[in-house]
């Protein structure tokens, strides 16, 4: 098999192809050849060293292919089977062992490509619309970076479930994007205050619940955004971790809530798992949610797909195509 694995923590120049020897299911497990494997920004957390994992690093950890082996007692899959997972570290490479229970079937309509890209995404946007802040037809959210990966299945999914939509872009042609997608209202924040802006579009009230990727950045004019008693769901920090703050800020803003969710308190039950993904990829099969794949890159460009996505150059989901 080939894969990328570094050696050490560094910047993307750390992530070479290499070859090395494809792995055999013990109990419980199963290898897959990898069709499509998601990049994702905590890819680069763990690549840079700011998230600390095991060396060699496994880099990916979602993706989709068909099974090739099943170990001893494994019932769930079968060799030949198409499946797609969040949680399978070291899906940059050709073949990847999981745990079955980490592993979801993938309707045929779907394809290798969408089921890679809607898992780890496509699963974080469910939780945060119907989990973490439950949205309904009352409600006003403000989605940042709503033309990237999850921001465009966030405005969708809110959309469908009747809320108004505030998004954030950087460009007329990402705003573009995230109009397509269901958001009422987008704001340009490289010409606009968001945070003014967001109170403006709901007569100074502020937004019921923001949903913040970007952390360092947007933090503090997030909480600005909010009405009372609203929600901050700071679910990533793709412009750096939040600096520490006094909680009494979220006093004298309105008696906030601030939440920092992750997708594996989410996904904590193999049944919690399962009816996600069953949701997720069932309304993809459905043509009730459309993926956006920005780009792909052949596996050994990895090194590639990474400076694209924190250079914020990209829309939609990157893949690697092993």
């Amino acid at each position: 098999m080939r894969a990328i694995r570094p050696k050490a923590a560094g910047g993307p120049e750390v992530m070479q192809l290499e070859e090395l020897p494809t792995p055999a299911p013990g109990p419980g497990e199963a290898v897959i050849r990898v069709e499509a494997a998601g990049v994702n920004f905590i890819d680069t957390y763990q690549r840079s060293g700011q998230y600390r994992t095991e060396v060699p690093i496994p880099l990916g950890l979602e993706g989709a292919g068909r099974v090739e082996a099943v170990g001893p007692g494994v019932t769930e899959v079968r060799e030949g089977d198409e499946v797609a997972w969040a949680a399978g570290p070291g899906s940059y490479a050709t073949h990847v062992r999981i745990p079955v229970a980490r592993l979801v079937p993938v309707p045929a309509g779907v394809g290798a490509r969408n089921a890679a890209a809607a898992m780890l995404q496509g699963l974080t946007a469910h939780y945060l619309v119907r989990s973490t802040f439950p949205l309904g037809p009352s409600h006003t959210c403000l989605v940042h970076a709503a033309a990237g990966g999850v921001g465009l299945l966030l405005c969708q999914m809110a959309k469908r479930l009747g809320a108004r939509v505030i998004g954030t872009a950087s460009t007329d042609a990402k705003a573009r994007l995230a109009r397509e997608a269901g958001a009422d209202e987008v704001i340009l924040y490289t010409q606009a205050d968001f945070e003014a802006e967001a109170r403006r579009l709901t007569g100074g009230q502020g937004v019921h619940v923001v949903y913040d990727g970007v952390g360092k950045d947007t933090f503090a004019k997030s909480l600005g955004a909010l009405r009372t008693r609203g929600m901050l769901v700071l679910f990533g920090q793709a412009s750096g971790p939040v600096p520490s703050f006094d909680p009494q800020i979220l006093n004298q803003k309105g008696s906030l809530y601030l939440t920092r969710p992750s997708l594996g308190h989410y996904t904590a039950t193999r049944e919690e798992l399962v009816g996600r993904a069953a949701d997720v990829l069932g309304a993809i099969d459905r043509g009730e949610l459309t993926i956006s794949v920005g780009a792909t890159y052949p596996l050994a460009e990895a090194a590639e797909a990474h400076r694209a996505l924190q250079g914020r150059a990209t829309t939609g989901k990157v893949l690697l195509i092993p």
